[in-house]
């Protein structure tokens, strides 16, 4: 992939939640492994569970248990593990390093950050307020915002109109396939973050990104560019 060059100051830069601006896997594994155990099954690996976290309770309902959705006792065991999942949300859950720094430098140069995710505003938001990010985020977008979530472009395009921001002049950063989609759809800058949760099946060289980042960090030298730039 040939990265894109930053031109222009962002008007506003958005976050994919889970895998790209905060570390809730290990939340999330302990959600489904509990499930498991309350099933009569083994725990599985963290690291066997670490790249299903992005694509929700579904996805990781049908790794632990090798079921699909129509499967009677499907939709039983997925709710066990959301109910555990909300009971629990913030034990370990944090900002993967470096974040938190990218995240003081956009407030200190005003412009404006928010979260796009397809995690439905039940879960999303008390964990907002846990993560104490709710009064320092512009916006935030949940899978249930709109009525089309990622990979359609609906909830970034409502997420810059929450912020006044032109979606052409604004950024996006996401660690799946769909994020990529959803951004560059809504006309963003589409930012890959690699450090994230990266499953098999939705590798980085098929995403349709302009640039990539294999650290929250990587942020700074592209925004560094772009005030350049002006």
């Amino acid at each position: 992939m040939n990265s894109k060059p930053v031109n222009r100051r962002p008007a506003c830069v958005l976050f994919d939640l889970d895998g790209t601006l905060a570390d809730t896997a290990p939340d999330l594994a302990g959600a489904l492994n509990a499930t498991l155990l309350h099933y009569g099954l083994d725990a599985l690996p963290y690291a066997h569970i670490r790249p299903v976290v992005s694509h929700g309770g579904i996805a990781l309902t049908r790794l632990g248990f090798g079921m699909e959705p129509d499967q009677v006792g499907f939709e039983e065991r997925r709710q066990f593990l959301l109910q555990h999942y909300a009971d629990n949300l913030c034990r370990e859950t944090r900002l993967f390093d470096g974040m938190d720094d990218v995240l003081g430098v956009l407030e200190q140069r005003e412009i404006p950050w928010g979260i796009v995710t397809n995690k439905p505003a039940w879960l999303t938001d008390p964990l907002i307020r846990l993560m104490q990010l709710d009064q320092r985020a512009a916006c935030v977008v949940s899978g249930d915002t709109c009525e089309r979530r990622k990979p359609h472009p609906d909830p970034i395009l409502f997420a810059c109109r929450r912020v006044d921001a032109d979606p052409a002049a604004s950024w996006y950063v996401g660690d799946a396939g769909r994020d990529m989609e959803a951004g560059r759809a809504a006309g963003c800058f589409a930012i890959g973050a690699l450090f994230g949760y990266l499953h098999p099946d939705d590798p980085p060289a098929h995403w349709p990104m302009d640039t990539s980042i294999d650290h929250p960090r990587g942020l700074l030298p592209l925004l560094d560019s772009a005030i350049d730039a002006g």
